[in-house]
C-alpha cells in the first residue's frame, strides 16, 4: 500500500518555505484575541488555512523506470500537444502537455515526474491570470525545467504562477542528477504545473482526473500512440 494511502496529507509536515507564514498568522491570531475572541477564532482557522497549504507530506513514487509521474496534486486540466516553452530552446515542434490546475485545497510542493539531469532551468516573468485557463501556460509567470533522461528523452515540467500565486520557488540546479518523484519546489498560493513529453506518447490520464504529485503515473517512456 502506498504511503499516501496509509498516511493522511492533511497531518503532513510544514514545508519550511511556510513555517514563516504560519508563524505570522500564530502571532496575527494572538493579537486578534486580544481585540475579540470572534476575530481570534477566525485567526485560528486561517492560521490552519495556511497550515494546510504548505503540507509538504511524503511520497512514495512507483518503482517503474519509464513512468512519467505528476508534477503536482490537483486536477487534470489539460491533454493537448503544443510547442514547449520557448525559452528552453527546444523548437516549436508541438509536443505532449500535460496542465495539472492545483487549487488553494491541495499540497503545493512540486515534484521531478522523471529521473534524469537538469540540463536547463529558465524564469520567464509574466501574468497572474486564473492558473485554470489555458493561457495560463503562455502568459504566467513561471520557472521551466528541461530533464534529459539517461536514455536521452526531453522532458519539461514547467512550474505557473495563478490568481494569487506570486512568489516560485525551485530548488533544482543545472547539472543537478535527479530522481523521479523528487521535491522540486513549490508555488504558493494557488497554481498550475505543465509536463511536456515527446509528441505520440501515449497517456492514460484524462481531463478532470485528480493527479497526486510523485505518484500518479501520467505515461510511460518509450511507449508510441
Amino acid at each position: 500500500m502506498r504511503q499516501s494511502e496509509t498516511n493522511s496529507p492533511w497531518l503532513a509536515p510544514i514545508h519550511p518555505q511556510g513555517r514563516i507564514f504560519v508563524a505570522i498568522a500564530a502571532v496575527a491570531t494572538l493579537v486578534l484575541y486580544w481585540f475579540s475572541p470572534v476575530l481570534g477564532t477566525i485567526g485560528v482557522f486561517a492560521t490552519l488555512g495556511v497550515g494546510a497549504f504548505f503540507r509538504d507530506p511524503e511520497r512514495v513514487p512507483p518503482q517503474d523506470k519509464g513512468a512519467v509521474l505528476a508534477g503536482g496534486d490537483g486536477r487534470i486540466e489539460a491533454v493537448v500537444h503544443v510547442p514547449p516553452p520557448a525559452e528552453l530552446g527546444l523548437g516549436d515542434g508541438a509536443r505532449l502537455r500535460i496542465s495539472t490546475f492545483l487549487s488553494l485545497f491541495n499540497v503545493h510542493v512540486n515534484r521531478v515526474p522523471v529521473s534524469g539531469t537538469v540540463k536547463s532551468v529558465r524564469y520567464v516573468p509574466g501574468k497572474f491570470v486564473n492558473a485554470s485557463l489555458d493561457k495560463a501556460s503562455t502568459d504566467n509567470e513561471r520557472n521551466s525545467v528541461h530533464i534529459v533522461t539517461p536514455e536521452g528523452v526531453d522532458v519539461v515540467v514547467v512550474q505557473i504562477a495563478g490568481l494569487v500565486a506570486r512568489r516560485i520557488v525551485c530548488d533544482l540546479k543545472e547539472g543537478q542528477v535527479v530522481r523521479a518523484g523528487d521535491r522540486l519546489g513549490l508555488i504558493r498560493f494557488g497554481s498550475r504545473v505543465d509536463v511536456f513529453l515527446p509528441a505520440g506518447t501515449p497517456t492514460p490520464v484524462r481531463v478532470g482526473q485528480t493527479a497526486v504529485g510523485g505518484e500518479t503515473v501520467l505515461a510511460r517512456l518509450g511507449e508510441q500512440e
